[in-house]
């Protein structure tokens, strides 16, 4: 068995299904994901944008920890 990976538009797609019916030959057919799904979140997304309008604090690397707390 032997796998061919053809990327073709929904109209030469259209004429390779019925090229591969008429041949009797098993296809599989995945579409390409167009939009970037997006892997965060949503609420945590939410909440990083809305801390775009509160005033910031400056951290000290050396002592994170006792800087946020």
């Amino acid at each position: 068995m032997n796998t061919i990976i053809v990327k073709a538009d929904s109209k030469i797609s259209k004429a390779l299904v019925a090229i591969f019916k008429a041949l009797n030959v098993t296809y599989e057919i995945k579409k390409e994901k167009t939009k970037v799904e997006n892997t965060y979140d949503p609420e945590f997304v939410k909440k990083i944008l809305g801390t775009k309008n509160e005033k910031s604090i400056r951290v000290n690397p050396k002592n994170i920890w006792e800087s946020i707390m």
